[in-house]
């Protein structure tokens, strides 16, 4: 192949193909010299070194190179870790900016900076080559015909999130052909479609796809690997490994498809993205990419001690916030996928270690700023997990305008509550109403409470009602990784069990559960699986299994079909009722005329709550929505107009009759819901009128309608 070497350009990080050649160009502030390096297919290396240097960035244009190329870079410039500088040109570097990448790091010595061996550790320089175990950047054609697709813009407070990873959840799916499985395609098959639309959610928020370090030493070494992914090389690559197509660009193709095949079945994709850190850990982790660009510019470290690096993660890392490129480079992420992969939002990983710009979080810092001003990302769907691993990393509530908050008060509130700990009505009310003391005074609706039972990280939902403590000992830690403190309760027997009575209780309780989260104001996010009784043996961080502990297995039970009807129906009912997903917080007054309050809280007697809000004994609860008070109006300004609901919670161990109360109106009462029940919504509904009694079974929820 006859290349021409040409300056080329700054303007544009990467590799950018425009029909002749490639310019290639990469951010130094440190590096005395930069090696882009070219493999053929068999693997040889041609070296050329980059001459142009404009505001630190390295660059030049190659004539005749094109998509599919496979290239990397060499970086020199000193090594001296002590001082923060661990520049080694024997270690090929994946590009920063690279939109392909095609496989996996191998996992030995050679990736690393220094000699293992050495008695001077991560100070030793290493003369290693790591060209054969690092994988190839791609050179890609990008144009896509996206025909008429675009974001959905679905509105917040519709919104119902599916948490999945894409190989989880199609690998074990028996209509998906095999050679689909565990792909982006797998992911797009009408078959995973269908199970997503018949169940009703908006939005999937897809696990981490930007390409990660998925085969880590210390897992290698006990045959495990990094199936979450929460430990990126890059921000712009889709994750080679779950590509049915090719790892040579077609992944790049192939998750634009699936995002295409998810909007047309009017399903957002939003992505969980991890730019707090990266996958090259602490300062004994491999030289994979920025470590070796220029590691005192991407990383934290320890003022007056540069070899360290400050960690707010837990992963040995934690990406530099204060510095330009780092933040260039995140933006330039961030709109990437939007505009060019077309998602529909992020879910961001520890983000209060964006925050830090210093050592404290700041809801005011640099990051928050753009974001908030720019023209792109301030339009779509922005979720914050609002705590990292640092001191004063907590911040729920605490996040600005625009985003929206894993919300771990409401987690712990509902946990709390259905396994009957003493604790204050009040919280369960804020809670479940939307969390309006924290995040009504900033200015922020109820929609910024993503409000979720489990998450990825913890027990499932059915675990949860099975375990009280984490059963982990596949992870080869000795049970020592995962949390500790998981409040679930496993209803009389530690995991798997023939009591039926407990096995009933376990299935009211994933009913219960499923209820309050999709009949609470905010965003419920529910996780692949807890609709049809996923359990994982009891292991709260399956982080490390890529096998079945972690795929869904959709060879249902009868007690499992029986809870993917219950879900597909309580979903149905979210959605058709427009009292249980309001855009604004309630008045706890009437607003048209009524009479009657939008929103009223009665005790078991069915008198108005008063002393029982701090009173922990307390484990019951009736709560009436007005549907005829609903304040805001719809988009084209028309009133609108529900059926009111009571739902009656009774989270003791003994059966009470609940007095259906005065203060909710002369209406009748339909029952259609009781969670007691095998299939949680009843056939033959019983009708009340005010003052009537309800018997309501230990451990319950009943919900009660009255038609308009």
């Amino acid at each position: 192949m006859d290349i021409r070497q040409l300056p080329g350009t700054a303007n544009y990080l990467g590799a950018t193909w425009d029909g002749n050649g490639t310019n290639f160009a990469i951010f130094s502030e440190n590096a005395t010299q930069v090696d882009l390096c070219l493999f053929d297919a068999d693997g040889h290396e041609s070296r050329y070194g980059l001459q142009e240097v404009y505001n630190f960035v390295w660059h030049a244009y190659l004539t005749g190179v094109g998509p599919g190329q496979r290239y990397g870079f060499r970086v020199h410039g000193p090594f001296d870790p002590a001082n923060g500088h661990r520049f080694n040109p024997n270690k090929l570097l994946i590009d920063p900016y690279a939109i392909a990448i095609e496989g996996d790091v191998a996992p030995g010595e050679k990736t690393f900076g220094y000699r293992w061996n050495s008695e001077e550790e991560d100070l030793s320089y290493s003369d290693l080559d790591s060209a054969h175990q690092v994988p190839k950047c791609i050179v890609v054609d990008s144009k896509f015909n996206w025909g008429k697709d675009r974001q959905l813009n679905i509105p917040w407070h519709q919104t119902i999130i599916y948490e999945m990873h894409v190989k989880g959840f199609t690998q074990q799916h028996p209509d998906i052909p095999e050679d689909l499985r565990g792909t982006y395609a797998g992911l797009a098959h009408p078959a995973a479609i269908k199970h997503l639309k018949s169940l009703g959610i908006t939005a999937v928020e897809l696990m981490p796809i930007h390409h990660f370090h998925g085969k880590p030493g210390y897992l290698d070494s006990k045959d495990l690997r990094n199936y979450w992914g929460y430990d990126s090389l890059n921000y712009f690559s889709p994750y080679a490994g779950y590509s049915a197509a090719g790892t040579q660009g077609q992944q790049v193709r192939e998750f634009k498809e699936m995002v295409r095949a998810l909007h047309r079945a009017g399903i957002e994709v939003i992505l969980d993205v991890v730019y707090n850190h990266t996958g090259e850990g602490n300062h004994q982790g491999p030289t994979l990419s920025f470590r070796g660009v220029d590691n005192a510019a991407y990383y934290r470290l320890v003022e007056g001690n540069e070899r360290y690096y400050m960690d707010y993660t837990g992963c040995g890392n934690s990406l530099k916030m204060s510095h330009p490129q780092v933040l260039k480079l995140i933006m330039d992420s961030l709109r990437y996928w939007v505009e060019e992969m077309h998602v529909d939002g992020f879910r961001f990983d520890l983000a209060s270690a964006l925050a830090r710009e210093l050592f404290e979080v700041g809801t005011l810092a640099t990051f928050f700023d753009i974001i908030h001003q720019d023209p792109v990302i301030s339009r779509v769907k922005l979720i914050a997990e609002p705590w990292d691993v640092g001191d004063g990393g907590y911040q729920v509530g605490k996040f600005p305008l625009l985003w929206s908050e894993w919300n771990g008060k409401y987690r712990d509130t509902a946990r709390d509550f259905w396994r009957g700990e003493d604790s204050a009505l009040g919280e369960f009310a804020l809670r479940f109403t939307g969390s309006a003391d924290l995040y009504e005074d900033t200015g922020r609706r109820p929609h910024a409470s993503i409000n979720f039972i489990t998450a990825h990280d913890g027990f499932t939902l059915r675990d949860l009602v099975s375990y009280n403590h984490k059963h982990n000992d596949a992870n080869g830690e000795n049970n020592r990784d995962g949390e500790d403190h998981n409040r679930s309760w496993n209803c009389g027997a530690e995991g798997k069990t023939d009591d039926e009575e407990i096995l009933k209780l376990r299935s009211r309780q994933q009913r219960n559960f499923l209820a309050t989260l999709m009949l609470s104001q905010g965003v419920p996010m529910l996780v692949a699986g807890d609709e049809m009784g996923r359990s994982q043996g009891g292991n709260n961080n399956t982080y490390c299994h890529d096998n079945e502990l972690s795929w869904i297995d959709w060879d249902l039970t009868p007690e499992n079909q029986s809870l993917l009807r219950y879900s597909q129906k309580l979903i149905k009912l979210t959605k058709d009722h427009p009292i249980f997903c309001r855009r604004h917080w309630f008045y706890g007054r009437e607003i048209h005329g009524s009479g009657i309050v939008d929103l009223g809280w009665f005790n078991v007697e069915g008198e108005e709550m008063k002393d029982e809000w701090t009173s922990g004994y307390i484990k019951t609860l009736t709560v009436f929505l007005n549907g005829e008070e609903i304040a805001t109006p719809t988009h084209r300004g028309e009133r609108i107009k529900d059926d009111s609901f009571l739902l009656m919670f009774n989270a003791h161990s003994e059966p009470l009759d609940f007095v259906l109360p005065e203060g909710a109106g002369d209406r009748q009462w339909r029952l259609i819901m009781d969670t007691q029940t095998a299939e949680g919504f009843v056939k033959r509904a019983k009708t009340y009128q005010p003052k009537s009694k309800v018997a309501i079974a230990p451990r319950s929820l009943v919900m009660l309608q009255s038609r308009l």
